[in-house]
């Protein structure tokens, strides 16, 4: 997105809904863990107040441990060694 488009977005205001779960922070940086379908709360010393998304959370299914096929194993040659290319075949590094 351009800056010039990111000028024209206003953030959420205080008592609008929340529409994606996540961390938002205030314009002085108080931080809420909000859930969609709650509202934008008020600051107790600002009032209404504008919220900037700062932390998506994610619901996983899962207690937060890395999938094991995701590691790296100690006899790769490389991190890219098993990445596909976008044409099919495997890109090994050896050109």
């Amino acid at each position: 997105m351009s800056e010039k488009q990111r000028h024209f977005e206003m953030e959420p205001m205080s008592g609008e809904p929340v529409e994606v779960d996540g961390t938002y922070k205030n314009e002085w940086g108080r931080e809420e863990k909000l859930e969609r379908g709650q509202v934008f709360p008020a600051d107790p010393m600002l009032g209404t107040t504008e919220w900037e998304l700062t932390e998506l959370d994610f619901d996983n299914h899962h207690k937060g441990h890395t999938d094991p096929r995701l590691v790296p194993k100690a006899d790769d040659a490389s991190n890219e060694a098993s990445l596909k290319h976008p044409r099919g075949h495997i890109d090994r590094g050896d050109k």
